[in-house]
């Protein structure tokens, strides 16, 4: 076939320059028959536009460009698919290499741009089929429809799997619901998780208590940057025992963020096993503020009256004196509990009434001691057609919880008299009765 190159050529052609005519013969092959183009013929001519390689494209010595050819094709881009997971790079010889983008091996790269090598590459590629298999397993859309709130109209949402996301509100779940971790190994729960999302993967409870305590930790984090913007932090502080006798101290701090809004956020809750001394317990709260970074912020102390916390707040009253972090000299540091004060106050009132509030106490631990007796208890109010309460047991060092076991004892006065008619072992009543009056 003719070619424009032919009347340029002598008998002794070069190697480059026969390697050009056999592509511009290959071009008008294609133009003239593009039906019959093989698709590494297609890949060869795509290799050569890329590069730049156009007939037209002559230097002279000067190095200016001379005007394209006629039958110049316009540059495209690489079609082929394998440059989607392979690409070109340079050696440090200065050599071009192909190389894949999954198990980084090397290959030669062809002359003629022919890419059947690499193709059977992809198609054994072990660690692109297991990155394949993972992004379709975790990244698989579900087309979810949702409808307009007032239009009617529904529109249609790509859903996408995040399991991430799935994990870290499942440690919230635990955390805010007081969940044993066991729970994300219950058989149920994994199925009903399984129909809300088929791509659900089951979390173990290693795997949410870890969860948890980074959240925690990230949390932390947060708390700490809005701390430091607080110029005071007050604080308070109690200590109880939990049901399996052991003691637990809570530590709470109190501040006003940037924005001029009064905070209360949990420090610190921890078990502080005895003697509990005033000089423990100041460790241990010291400790807490150095923790949070608040140990030069502190500006009162807020404790109930026992005895230890007195030697605890002269401990750290002076360990702040020392190094001159006292607000107004100290006068505001220590700050006893108001309602300490006044349970303190109403218990020496009751104290007047001792003998009746002692018998309704150990009155309805009678009845409480048996389910027999507080079925009884319950059908005569319901005979009497009272409400439905239930009888309460008050915690002696609390007087609000005494004041609300007299008020239900006074609601059920008219049932007591006839449950002893019944129950000859209850001889209280008339004691209840006058007591409730």
């Amino acid at each position: 076939m003719y070619s424009p190159l032919n009347s340029h050529q002598g008998s002794s052609s070069s190697p480059a320059m026969e390697q050009l005519n056999e592509v511009v013969d290959q071009e008008l092959d294609i133009e003239e028959n593009p039906d019959e183009m093989t698709e590494d013929e297609l890949e060869i001519i795509e290799e050569h536009d890329n590069e730049g390689g156009g007939v037209g494209e002559q230097k002279g010595d000067g190095g200016n460009e001379e005007p394209a050819m006629p039958f110049e094709k316009k540059q495209r881009k690489k079609k082929s698919t394998v440059w989607d997971d392979m690409k070109i790079v340079k050696l440090d010889n200065g050599i071009e290499k192909v190389q894949c983008n999954h198990c980084k091996e090397l290959f030669a790269k062809s002359i003629t741009g022919a890419t059947s090598q690499h193709k059977r590459h992809l198609n054994a590629c072990l660690q692109k089929k297991m990155a394949m298999g993972e992004q379709n397993r975790m990244k698989q859309q579900v087309l979810s429809f949702t409808e307009g709130p007032s239009d009617g109209i529904t529109s249609i949402t790509n859903f996408s799997y995040d399991h991430a996301k799935v994990r870290e509100l499942a440690s919230h779940m635990v955390l805010a619901h007081e969940y044993a971790f066991s729970m994300m190994d219950h058989v149920v729960f994994n199925k009903f998780m399984k129909v809300v999302s088929p791509f659900y993967k089951k979390i173990t409870r290693q795997t949410v208590k870890e969860d948890c305590i980074s959240t925690y930790q990230l949390e932390k984090r947060k708390l700490k940057s809005v701390l430091k913007s607080a110029s005071r932090v007050s604080i308070t502080t109690d200590l109880w025992k939990s049901g399996q006798k052991i003691q637990y101290m809570v530590v709470t701090g109190h501040f006003v963020d940037s924005d001029w809004a009064l905070q209360k956020r949990v420090l610190n809750f921890c078990n502080v096993p005895p003697p509990h001394t005033g000089v423990i317990i100041a460790d241990a709260l010291s400790k807490c503020f150095i923790d949070w970074g608040i140990e030069n912020k502190i500006s009162s102390i807020t404790v109930d009256n026992a005895s230890y916390n007195d030697a605890c707040v002269r401990r750290l009253r002076e360990d702040f004196s020392l190094r001159k972090r006292l607000s107004i000299a100290g006068k505001i540091f220590h700050v006893r509990c108001c309602a300490h004060i006044l349970n303190l106050l109403v218990q020496d009132g009751l104290n007047q009434l001792g003998d009746v509030i002692d018998t309704v106490r150990e009155g309805i631990k009678y009845l409480n001691n048996s389910e027999g007796r507080l079925n009884q208890f319950a059908k005569i109010a319901k005979q009497l057609q009272l409400p439905s309460r239930k009888l309460i047991l008050d915690c002696p060092t609390r007087w609000n919880s005494t004041y609300l076991m007299l008020a239900s004892a006074l609601d059920f006065k008219d049932v007591f008299p006839r449950y002893e008619d019944i129950d000859r072992g209850f001889t209280m009543f008339q004691v209840i009765t006058s007591g409730c009056k």
